[in-house]
């Protein structure tokens, strides 16, 4: 069973995935945040491929981005840097990025190499559902990497319903429509949308994104699904305060508790 579905069937609520930019804020920090972040309770990394055109993410992970693209950062890197991290991580990673660099190093090559690596699964923001199900679905299943799938509000029922019977491990519940960031509260728009996606009783589980960034809408978010999905905070703290252990354990424990 995925690393992915393992934590979901363990662990019912309070889920905690934290997202951070690959090569950021040094190149070389990124598997020391990976690692500093399961030392201090983070359940899931999501490790955001670095790419020059970000159009879901808000200014500062395209800031993030584009540092770490400055630096260095490329996603045949990344793959390097990942090689023999199983050997002390056993917490769920999952790449996220767009799909031209996925396309540009080739599907089946990326596939692999996420295999190789110990990556249990990977998000596409801009693949259509459509055609990862006609062109891609059955080569993931190959390699054995889950591929989470994005709703908003405005996604229909009907919507909802197909892109769960796609998604891998769990439904990525973009908690609105802009891009990427950081607010102090959850709406109450928000929460119906959330209350509704609750009650359709999808074959997967939710984690909320957008938009979570302290204790009181993390805590918001797990009140409507497994857990919720931390970036633009845990960005913004990194490049503020730099990078160290003991600046990610106080993070992880205000989001934790307050």
């Amino acid at each position: 069973m995925n690393r992915i579905q393992q934590l979901f069937r363990k662990k019912h609520g309070g889920i905690l995935s934290v997202y951070i930019t690959a090569g950021y804020p040094e190149k070389e920090n990124t598997v020391p945040v990976i690692r500093a972040l399961q030392e201090h309770g983070a359940d899931m990394v999501e490790i955001g491929i670095p790419f020059s055109d970000p159009l879901a993410d808000g200014p500062v992970i395209q800031q993030s981005s584009q540092e770490a693209l400055a630096g260095g950062m490329s996603l045949r890197l990344l793959f390097e840097q990942l090689k023999g991290i199983r050997e002390n991580i056993s917490i769920p990673l999952i790449l996220m990025g767009y799909l031209n660099p996925v396309l540009k190093m080739g599907m089946v090559s990326f596939l692999s190499g996420c295999r190789k690596t110990g990556i249990d699964g990977v998000i596409i923001p801009d693949l259509p559902p459509g055609e990862y199900e006609s062109l891609y679905r059955e080569k993931f299943g190959e390699y054995g990497i889950l591929h989470p799938l994005l709703v908003t509000p405005q996604t229909s029922p009907e919507r909802v319903r197909y892109i769960a019977g796609l998604s891998g491990g769990f439904l990525y519940m973009v908690s609105d429509a802009s891009t990427t960031g950081t607010k102090d509260s959850i709406s109450e728009p928000q929460r119906a949308y959330f209350n509704r996606i609750r009650e359709m009783d999808l074959p997967v589980p939710g984690l909320i994104g957008f938009g979570i960034s302290n204790h009181e809408t993390f805590s918001a978010a797990c009140s409507y699904a497994r857990g919720a999905i931390i970036g633009s905070a845990f960005i913004r703290m990194l490049g503020e305060a730099g990078f160290s252990d003991g600046n990610v354990g106080s993070f992880i424990r205000r989001i934790r508790k307050g």
